[in-house]
């Protein structure tokens, strides 16, 4: 690990702290309107319109509710894909309704039936972050799941970062790695990265 490392895993555990203590101080009410508002946004995608099948994700802890964009996904007569993780690596399955869910890895949810989808299969994938910046860095919780199952994906499909408009920061620190993002929706905004 060069110096140069060390420096950005530093900022990176720094800017982390930082924003999860941000986002764990929003208020019910404020998180529901949030969800909707999100939900609402990467409907009228036209990346999310075109895509027959959707990768999505069950948010946790103080994440942005995911349920309402997944509940939108399905109502559009989309096909959900959801992750599950799979020893060190993160798969997808299939699910007809968020009541497919349970809780698993660190609590989080995924789908009970775990028949796994080729990642190919996936015409958009919707990603979470700790953090984005508008030219669509993306920061983790740490633990490489997502990086991991973006950099399988061999057709290059859009990414979508879905969160709270206080997680848009002015610059994540990125390493060779770390997978981007094309797009980021808020409550607030949408931000087409490849354009910042």
């Amino acid at each position: 690990m060069s110096p140069g490392d060390d420096e950005r895993t530093i900022r990176k555990a720094s800017l982390r702290r930082l924003v999860l203590t941000r986002r764990s101080k929003i208020p019910a009410a404020e998180r529901d309107a949030a969800a909707n508002e999100v939900a609402a946004r990467v409907s009228a995608l036209d990346e999310v319109s075109r895509a027959k099948n959707v990768l999505g994700f069950a948010s946790f802890g103080t994440e942005l509710p995911t349920d309402a964009v997944m509940a939108a996904i399905l109502t559009a007569g989309k096909r959900l894909l959801l992750p599950y993780v799979d020893g060190e690596h993160l798969r997808a399955a299939e699910v007809r309704s968020v009541e497919d869910l349970a809780p698993g890895y660190r609590g989080i949810r995924e789908p009970v039936a775990r028949v796994p989808v080729d990642l190919a299969e996936a015409g958009v994938v919707l990603v979470p972050g700790v953090a984005f910046d508008e030219r669509g860095n993306r920061l983790g919780y740490g633990g490489g799941f997502y990086d991991g199952l973006l950099s399988e994906i061999t057709t290059r499909i859009p990414r979508i970062g879905v969160c709270f408009d206080l997680q848009v920061v002015d610059d994540v620190p990125a390493a060779d790695h770390d997978q981007p993002v094309d797009l980021v929706v808020t409550e607030r905004r949408l931000i087409r990265c490849l354009e910042a």
